[in-house]
């Protein structure tokens, strides 16, 4: 939008820095406006420029604040277009999981850099208008309520443009979000760095259409607190019997008709013996198994399940369909497998068969598992499995647990790091990292070894 109606004060100095600026304020249509300068002749340089544009009758940009002679005739970006735009181009190629943590991102950030304009909404409504109406394409066509029109239309004029994220202050606001939670809360490390990603790439997409001349959040690190730690909490791996006895109890879990523990035994023996991630195991299929009579057999993985939810997916289905995690298209990950899991598959599909395109693990009614679903027999067999006090820990409380327990048992049985990498889907320096803390049975032969040092009896 353009105005007519513009104001141009007189120049004030900012003595709040370590050297003084200039500063050049203004304003369009009653939103103010300003501009540092370094120098008072560059500043009434700047000034003087206004004045010509307004005295010349040139309408001024009510999104930048300038006419278009000092716009170079291009149309300032805002911060909301950007996303939009951003969206529009990735969005096509993106996996539902990518949908969601990029609108999550942005929705998070989005409403931060903008001007002070009466009438902001709550932060719900306003997180729930980008969400669900405005950042995913298909959904920008729906009816809005009211309350979510005006909040998207306060947000289209209070968004900042772009350049001025190029301030530090600004970009390190945007940083600042990033770190907390909805709530307020420090966010967990792992999630600032996702959306962090998300921003960076899309201030990124700002460079390549001119609208930024660098990124500014390559000059903006997090202010850092105790550095958080990402290795697995050891109190949840349960031990090789421990697994087994879960794993029996599951087929007490459900009662006889429904069958849902014996339906998901085979299912959660997957995580535990093959280390796979549940979305690994709900895209298995009988046609990637070798399952011998006797003896180990082989998964060679290709296809995963995500659970993403119906907003993000092309098929409007809960689950995406996606291969390997980190890994190219088509890419396979084979798996060797011990007797006990070769024949809990090949008990299960005697019991259960397959879902009409070859998966193994199905509903009754043949859909993907829901994880909401797996997570409720889990649940179930705990409580039968585990002692009173076990159950109210940490030990294997999740199902993503028992994968952590099946690389634990490799590495603790002498397997070399490379090959439980290669079995698990990790790089070596990442699953060194994380299961530092679950490799067990060295400690007694490192104090061996110091007393020997010591010229000492290790028996003493």
């Amino acid at each position: 939008m353009k105005s007519y109606k513009v104001v141009i004060w007189k120049l004030s100095i900012n003595r709040s820095a370590k050297k003084p600026t200039y500063l050049v304020r203004w304003s369009v249509g009653g939103d103010p406006f300003h501009e540092s300068h370094k120098t008072k002749a560059l500043a009434d340089r700047f000034r003087a420029k206004l004045l010509r544009a307004a005295d010349r009758g040139e309408a001024f940009d009510t999104v930048t604040g300038l006419p278009d002679s000092l716009r170079g005739g291009k149309v300032a970006l805002s911060f909301v277009e950007l996303a939009l735009k951003y969206l529009d181009d990735r969005w096509p190629e993106a996996s539902a999981k990518q949908r969601d943590s990029v609108t999550d991102a942005l929705a998070t950030v989005l409403p931060v850099p903008v001007k002070a304009l009466r009438g902001r909404p709550a932060p719900d409504v306003l997180r729930r208008a980008l969400r669900s109406y405005l950042l995913p394409p298909p959904r920008r066509e729906r009816d809005r309520p009211e309350e979510i029109a005006a909040a998207l239309a306060w947000l289209s004029k209070a968004s900042l443009p772009v350049a001025e994220l190029s301030e530090g202050s600004r970009a390190q606001e945007l940083v600042d979000t990033l770190t907390r939670r909805l709530d307020g809360k420090p966010a967990a490390t792992q999630t600032y760095r996702r959306r962090r990603a998300v921003v960076f790439n899309v201030l990124e997409y700002a460079v390549e259409l001119e609208a930024l001349t660098s990124n500014p959040l390559s000059r903006v690190r997090r202010k850092r607190g105790k550095r958080a730690v990402q290795e697995v909490d050891r109190r949840v791996v349960v031990n090789p019997r421990q697994a087994r006895e879960l794993l029996t109890a599951l087929t007490y879990v459900g009662g006889y008709d429904r069958a849902s523990g014996r339906r998901l035994q085979a299912f959660f023996g997957c995580l535990y013996y093959a280390a796979m991630r549940p979305a690994e195991a709900l895209g298995l299929r009988l046609a990637d198994c070798t399952l011998p009579e006797k003896g180990w057999g082989r998964i060679e993985l290709a296809e995963t399940r995500p659970t993403a939810g119906k907003a993000w997916t092309d098929s409007g289905e809960a689950h995406d369909r996606r291969g390997l995690k980190q890994r190219e298209t088509g890419q396979v990950r084979t798996v060797p497998i011990p007797p006990p899991l070769v024949r809990l598959l090949q008990d299960h599909v005697k019991e259960f068969g397959t879902a009409e395109d070859g998966r193994l693990f199905a509903s009754e009614r043949g859909n993907v598992v829901a994880a909401s679903s797996y997570s409720r027999v889990w649940k179930q067999a705990r409580a039968l499995a585990l002692l009173p006090h076990q159950v109210d820990s940490v030990m294997a409380a999740r199902p993503y647990d028992l994968r952590h327990a099946g690389v634990s048992q490799w590495l603790n049985s002498g397997v070399p790091a490379p090959e439980v990498a290669a079995r698990a889907g990790h790089s070596v320096d990442v699953l060194l990292k994380i299961y530092a803390k679950c490799i067990d049975g060295q400690e007694q032969e490192m104090n061996d070894r110091i007393m020997q040092g010591l010229g000492e009896d290790p028996a003493d």
